[in-house]
């Protein structure tokens, strides 16, 4: 009888037990610029910060926010949806870090949607203080940034690295003012994997300004082939370059579809490196110091419907079709 009585309070006790470890990793939590992380991080008691419901979301899942906040910096480890909301300021703000990390698994997904990403750097004159990357991937199978915007980082607005076979998705998203006027690399968005990587990214509906670069595709770190699309997009009032690809011992492959190079203080659009191809078509590039480039036997083939014209020196790309014309 004692037993009978021993076994069924460990019963009760499990019992009590489960909806704890079940909570502890819900499929949804949130979070409010009024939440505490000591919550569940449920909607009626959200935590505060990413960092605190990350714990206590299951992989897979999607951490939201109710309200206008602060939510802090992240290291993302496996997949999950970050989602600010619609019409509010769901926010990271750092000084002297990346704003998100995403070292995650080989086949994990992180979606980071409606996210405002401000890394202190100001008019350009504040990189002591600055955030390093908005947005940086070390590793992970599949990377969307959606609806957000990306400013002030002393280095990239998104800094995509990873070390093995990775996807990126940028759609919809605004980056200003990233990479230090006279620093040596940032800007917009770079793509570099490293060791046997493959790469494939798609960018589009997404404004890279003001920075010190618009967008590098390079492929001088990896093996593997990089092949990167961005249509309707935007590179303009760079310091440097708008778009590069650049590759000298791995393929890489950029395709341009009506997209704007303008004002940039260096090449609207350029290649570089013998295995270096970057497509121009449907597209605009006005205002730079030198309108498209190549160098190092990089190839630049346009596909003679667009206006290369009013830079300083417009440059000459290859018809993409034999015998048509320059532009």
């Amino acid at each position: 009888m004692k037993r009978l009585a021993f076994m069924g309070l460990i019963a009760l006790a499990l019992a009590f037990l489960a909806p704890t470890g079940a909570q502890a990793q819900a499929s949804r939590t949130w979070v409010s610029g009024v939440g505490s992380d000591a919550n569940p991080c449920s909607r009626t008691a959200p935590c505060q910060t990413w960092a605190g419901a990350i714990s206590k979301t299951a992989p897979g899942g999607e951490i939201d926010a109710l309200d206008p906040g602060g939510f802090g910096a992240l290291t993302i480890t496996k997949s999950i949806t970050l989602d600010g909301g619609g019409g509010q300021v769901a926010s990271v703000l750092v000084a002297g870090t990346n704003g998100i990390v995403v070292a995650a698994g080989a086949t994990d997904v992180v979606i980071i949607r409606n996210v405002r990403l401000d890394g202190l750097l100001g008019n350009g004159t504040n990189s002591g203080n600055a955030g390093l990357s908005g947005i940086k991937l070390i590793s992970g199978g599949s990377l969307s940034i959606e609806n957000c915007d990306i400013f002030g980082f002393n280095i990239w607005g998104i800094d995509f690295e990873p070390n093995s076979a990775a996807s990126l998705y940028v759609t919809n998203t605004t980056l200003i003012n990233n990479g230090t006027v006279n620093g040596t690399t940032g800007g917009g968005i770079q793509v570099l994997p490293s060791g046997a990587a493959t790469a494939k990214v798609v960018v589009s509906g997404t404004a890279m300004e003001n920075g010190r670069a618009g967008m590098t595709v390079d492929g001088h770190l990896t093996t593997g082939a990089t092949t990167v699309a961005v249509e309707n997009s935007v590179a303009s009032g760079n310091v440097k370059a708008g778009f590069t690809g650049s590759a000298a011992s791995s393929p890489v492959t950029l395709a341009l579809d009506h997209v704007v190079a303008n004002n940039n203080g260096s090449v609207g659009v350029q290649s570089v490196g013998g295995l270096s191809t970057v497509y121009l078509g449907n597209s605009t590039v006005t205002g730079n110091k030198t309108g498209v480039s190549t160098s190092s036997s990089g190839q630049l083939l346009s596909y003679k419907n667009n206006q290369i014209n009013g830079n300083t020196a417009d440059g000459t790309p290859i018809p993409a079709v034999p015998g048509g014309p320059l532009n």
